[in-house]
């Protein structure tokens, strides 16, 4: 369960750093023989940093009660 904290931990704070990215597609639009027409779409994929900073502290939860219980 350590171990998932710390992963979340990263995520969250990645997250926060980083709020979205973009990736582009090519489309072809228009095909004449030799000549062709593509166009670029932009695709922005956006997420709010309250969403890492949620996981950032479920993640510290995690770690932090790990230590304190001990499973036998």
């Amino acid at each position: 369960m350590k171990n998932f904290g710390i992963i979340l931990i990263v995520i969250g704070a990645l997250m926060m750093a980083i709020t979205g990215f973009n990736y582009v597609t090519k489309k072809e639009v228009l095909d004449l023989g030799k000549v062709s027409v593509n166009k670029s779409e932009n695709h922005p994929v956006r997420w709010s940093p309250i969403v890492g900073g949620v996981l950032l502290i479920g993640g510290l939860a995690l770690v932090l009660t790990n230590n304190r219980r001990k499973v036998f």
